[in-house]
């Protein structure tokens, strides 16, 4: 069925002249939406769905959610940014975009219910909620991590990013399930609005309940409710999802102590602060890291080290405005900056690259060969350094003119480059 959709649609594009597609594009995805839900028999209502929103930190705290719920004995499912998992079946996403559209959630759903699943675990972005793709998802939970400046050209403006937030949280609100937790961070006025939604139970989380929190490059631990959480993953920030992830599945029933035994075991996280080891005397470490609180927030894991930073930014007319601010904060939090190309799109590089450095007091070292640039950094370390790979992550793709993709990994070349390093020592 999912087949069929994308060869209609593809046949509709070339016939259907573009305004005519312009013109009844929201309605053609409100019916694709109940369409495919219909079609696969709206497998949600048979499972427990776990919706997860935020501009960051969302496929980190799904994964936490991921085995958490394994950890209680649920047969669980995840459609994350980063992959698609059926318990230990698990393939990555490829498609540059979290949650594909024409149907794919649903027969992602239909599957999960076949082979056994109860619950599943799905990350929903605003850029998802234009095309309608959040409808008949019939969530059982959300969490809301954070609400941050990003894509604001997409929506038009900041407050009509928020709303597209808060047509998530409608969603849960509209829910035919009988209960619905609604967990969203309490710190920020934009997500903390969201308290008030209509729903069995709205649970705030906050940083000040992180007690006796502790952290260093590879590790964060904190104490919740006299229970003490220690997770194999770096920074404040990943303490702070977390929490998030034990509210919602203590809500759900399950016990503190099984989400601490699951938390402390979480595999690594690929492409969010994924640590890079061939036997180096420095750390290397690839990150998603790509609006500037997350750049900060990726640099601040690693107050002790000496920092040489990759990065770059998104063309293609996508938030201009935190080029010259990321540009500020890699000056100011790295010792040696190298700025690189990273999805271009239509847009010139070498001008991408130009914005940022307006924001930076001294002048980085540009190479835009972004294999080159990660090679040069890491035969820039010292021992004891860390080099920050950020704005990729598992991107599977550089994204070129006219539509051009040029396979990549960010962990796969740091991989390669350190490999080739350590081989001629």
């Amino acid at each position: 069925m999912y087949a069929l959709v994308n060869y209609i649609v593809r046949i509709l594009k070339i016939i259907v002249p573009e305004t005519v597609v312009e013109l009844l594009r929201p309605l053609y995805h409100r019916m694709l939406a109940y369409g495919m839900a219909f079609s696969y028999g709206f497998p949600a209502r048979s499972l427990t769905v776990i919706g997860v929103t935020g501009t960051k930190g969302k496929s980190t705290t799904a994964e936490m959610l991921f085995s958490v719920l394994r950890a209680a004995g649920y047969k669980t499912a995840l459609l994350s940014t980063i992959r698609f998992a059926i318990e230990n079946d698990s393939e990555p996403n490829r498609y540059k975009m979290t949650l594909p559209g024409r149907g794919f959630a649903q027969t992602f759903m239909r599957k999960a219910l076949a082979t056994g699943c109860t619950h599943v675990v799905i990350e929903i972005t605003s850029e998802s909620v234009l095309q309608y793709r959040h409808w008949f998802l019939d969530l059982d939970g959300l969490i809301v991590t954070n609400v941050q400046r990003e894509h604001i050209e997409r929506h038009g403006s900041f407050e009509k990013y928020v709303e597209a937030k808060h047509s998530i949280v409608d969603a849960l609100v509209r829910s035919p399930k009988r209960s619905r937790v609604l967990v969203t961070n309490g710190d920020l006025p934009e997500t903390h609005a969201f308290i008030s939604a209509r729903v069995s139970r709205a649970i705030a989380f906050s940083a000040h309940e992180l007690r006796n929190l502790s952290e260093d490059e590879r590790n964060v631990g904190f104490d919740y409710n006299g229970v003490r959480f220690s997770l194999p993953v770096p920074g404040a920030f990943n303490a702070m999802n977390a929490l998030a992830a034990v509210k919602l599945t203590e809500a759900l029933g399950i016990p503190l102590p099984v989400a601490a035994s699951a938390l402390a075991v979480l595999p690594p996280v690929r492409g969010r602060v994924e640590h890079i080891d061939v036997g180096q005397d420095f750390l290397a470490v690839v990150d998603y890291a790509h609006t500037p609180d997350s750049l900060a927030a990726l640099y601040s894991a690693f107050p002790t080290h000496r920092k040489i930073c990759v990065l770059g930014n998104t063309g293609g007319g996508r938030d201009t405005w935190k080029r010259s601010l990321m540009g500020r904060i890699a000056d100011e939090a790295c010792e040696k900056v190298i700025l690189t190309n990273e999805d271009p799109y239509d847009e010139d590089p070498a001008s991408i690259v130009e914005e940022m450095v307006r924001g930076m007091a001294r002048a980085p070292q540009i190479i835009m060969d972004r294999r080159s640039a990660i090679r040069a950094a890491l035969r820039a370390a010292r021992p004891g350094d860390a080099v920050l790979i950020s704005g990729k992550g598992t991107d599977p793709f550089i994204m070129g003119p006219r539509g051009s993709k040029e396979p990549w990994s960010d962990a796969q070349v740091v991989r390669e480059e350190l490999e080739r390093l350590l081989g001629e020592v």
